[in-house]
């Protein structure tokens, strides 16, 4: 079952995210924690405005059982955001590092070099790497040193890691919001303060999870999956 790999998994910090339904842009984050294990869910903080894909959300491959409940399956271009429970970390960002101390997550700095590839067929699918230390065999890839901000702070999700399906989607973030409602190609983005103030919550030793999912689902799984 779901909760126990999750209490087996020492999670202890959850980001849930909710949406109306599957095909909207706007969602609510609202940030949990327990104390073991085995204890209560119990809200952190206020909640926050999040945007999702452009097209909403579709299941994706992380910590949930499968085969998918029903809705959507995520597929690379979709510009819908992946619905389930996914591991979350390294963080990434502009700022050296040295000035970055206060992020518990490990932490990368961006450079122009350091590109995630969203080319199904290529080896790397789904992977952040240095262009200087592969063989390049992709078409196309996303840089990872953008010039609007976007990724000026931001947050691996661990979708479609663990193994690696080609075609199921990649490239998925937490990372700064273009602006209120304006929905992205698949990542989860937020206000620049916001999103400062999860990385200073969340910690490795806590084992934090992204819950991302719309309502009614949410609400149907609560219970069996030990959800928030």
């Amino acid at each position: 079952m779901l909760d126990d790999v999750m209490r087996k998994g020492g999670v202890l910090q959850a980001v849930m995210v909710t949406a109306a339904n599957w095909d909207g842009t706007a969602a609510v984050l609202q940030r949990y924690e327990r104390s073991s294990a085995h204890g209560p869910w119990q809200a952190v903080g206020e909640t926050i405005p999040v945007t999702v894909g452009r097209h909403g959300l579709a299941w994706g491959m992380g910590l949930h059982p499968l085969p998918f409940p029903k809705g959507p399956v995520k597929k690379e271009g979709d510009s819908r955001a992946p619905a389930g429970i996914f591991r979350l970390g390294p963080a990434f960002g502009e700022a050296d590092p040295e000035r970055m101390a206060w992020v518990r997550l490990p932490y990368r700095q961006a450079t122009a070099n350091m590109l995630c590839i969203d080319d199904p067929a290529s080896v790397f699918y789904n992977r952040i790497v240095d262009r200087r230390q592969v063989n390049a065999d992709w078409r196309s890839h996303e840089g990872m040193l953008r010039q609007d901000g976007q990724y000026r702070l931001g947050i691996v999700v661990a979708h479609n890691m663990d193994p690696v399906v080609p075609g199921k989607g990649s490239c998925i973030f937490l990372h700064i919001w273009a602006g209120p409602g304006m929905g992205t190609s698949g990542c989860t983005a937020m206000a620049g303060d916001d999103l400062m103030a999860l990385l200073r919550w969340l910690a490795p030793a806590a084992h934090p999870v992204l819950i991302q999912l719309p309502d009614a689902v949410h609400r149907r799984k609560r219970k069996s999956w030990g959800l928030p």
